[in-house]
């Protein structure tokens, strides 16, 4: 690499020959580049800083620090939100950490997208994270960038797809026990301290009306406690909605923000981290957004669930949805201090039945792994029962 001596002498050679100033070149490199480059980081200082004015203003009760990166617009639209987090019980919130995914600059607008994990206490004493997808849009005002909007994934409600014809059938699982509401596998003897695992949540057609969840949990195979986590779809008027949820009986399930759809991979993971203290964590694998909660709940500890179910409403049962095949993989549970999948742990097979007792979800061997099995709708009518076992 020549020597920046060298360049100059060059440069003065060149110069006295007419030849263009090459020096202008050395102390003025690429101009638009630069001017890009520095746009975009004042974009992403702009976001981090309304984030932090955001959290102080919850925080601290003094709204007027996020005028200076929102437009009047967008102010009014923070005042709300922090309003109804109140209103929902949270006491503080915090930012974990932003990675910015993209920032795009065109003149005096620009638009960039975020993965935000936040962390917000109740007052309860109970707290969540949650990383979700943010896309902004700014204006450049006055020489200054300003949040314009913010929009953030929710719960997805679409068209359901066209429905498939899936031609390799899973072995059905040979020893099964059955249940009006409950397929899959629950494993049972010990002390149960966890449990986790991964599924791709089904594309659901929309025919009639019905529903389907999908979930793991602890307890509630020979006992009335149960606390549970998962997926569930909804069909009704020729649309689908998704949606991610937890739950602890008696209490009735409740939603979380953490965006789900149709052929979406899902990992959930139940871990007991004190007496009563429980740890409940999802993942959208797909869209790469999280949500994590502690919550108090006293178990028996006595099994381990992985699940497809015919929610229920009230005393009877919502029609099971034509959810095609699902596949559980990397299922394991912690039993007496030990991690083990379904097959070391010897969990048995369930089937869900109707009221004719024709099976309307089978489910399949485990799979050579060990930690896999898949759940499958058969073409038998679902009917609304009174649940043997039931979610809510």
């Amino acid at each position: 690499m020549a020597s920046v001596r060298t360049l100059f002498i060059l440069a003065i050679a060149l110069v006295a020959c007419g030849a263009p100033d090459v020096g202008s070149f050395l102390r003025d490199p690429a101009p638009v580049v630069s001017a890009q480059t520095n746009a975009q980081d004042a974009v992403k200082q702009v976001i981090e800083r309304a984030n932090q004015a955001q959290a102080a203003a919850f925080n601290g009760g003094d709204a007027t620090a996020m005028k200076a990166t929102a437009t009047d617009a967008f102010y009014t639209d923070l005042i709300r939100t922090n309003r109804e987090l109140a209103g929902a019980g949270a006491t503080k919130i915090e930012l974990e950490s932003t990675e910015f995914v993209s920032v795009s600059v065109n003149s005096d607008t620009a638009t960039a997208v975020t993965l935000e994990t936040w962390r917000t206490t109740y007052s309860d004493g109970t707290s969540d994270e949650q990383t979700a997808r943010n896309e902004y849009a700014l204006v450049l005002s006055d020489g200054t960038w300003r949040i314009e909007s913010d929009d953030q994934a929710t719960a997805t409600r679409q068209p359901a797809p066209a429905t498939s014809t899936d031609t390799g059938v899973p072995t059905a699982a040979i020893a099964s026990s059955t249940s009006s509401n409950w397929s899959g596998y629950a494993a049972s003897g010990g002390k149960f301290t966890s449990v986790t695992a991964t599924w791709t949540v089904p594309n659901v057609t929309a025919t009639g009306s019905g529903a389907d969840a999908t979930w793991i949990g602890i307890g509630g195979l020979e006992s009335r406690d149960l606390i549970q986590a998962g997926t569930q779809a909804m069909v009704g008027g020729g649309d689908v909605t998704y949606q991610a949820w937890i739950e602890m009986l008696p209490g009735s399930s409740r939603p979380v923000p953490l965006s789900v759809t149709g052929g979406d991979s899902v990992t959930v993971a139940i871990t007991q981290t004190g007496a009563s203290d429980w740890s409940i964590g999802m993942k959208n694998n797909t869209t790469g957004e999280r949500y994590t909660t502690t919550v108090k709940y006293v178990s028996s500890n006595s099994s381990a669930e992985w699940v497809q179910e015919a929610p229920s409403v009230g005393r009877g049962l919502v029609p099971l949805d034509n959810f095609g095949t699902l596949t559980f993989t990397s299922a394991s549970a912690v039993r007496d201090g030990a991690k083990m999948d379904v097959r070391a742990l010897d969990a048995h097979a369930i089937t869900m039945i109707n009221g004719a007792r024709q099976a309307i979800a089978t489910p399949s061997v485990i799979g050579a792994d060990g930690a896999s099995f898949s759940v499958t709708r058969t073409q038998a009518p679902s009917d609304g029962a009174t649940p043997r076992r039931r979610r809510g």
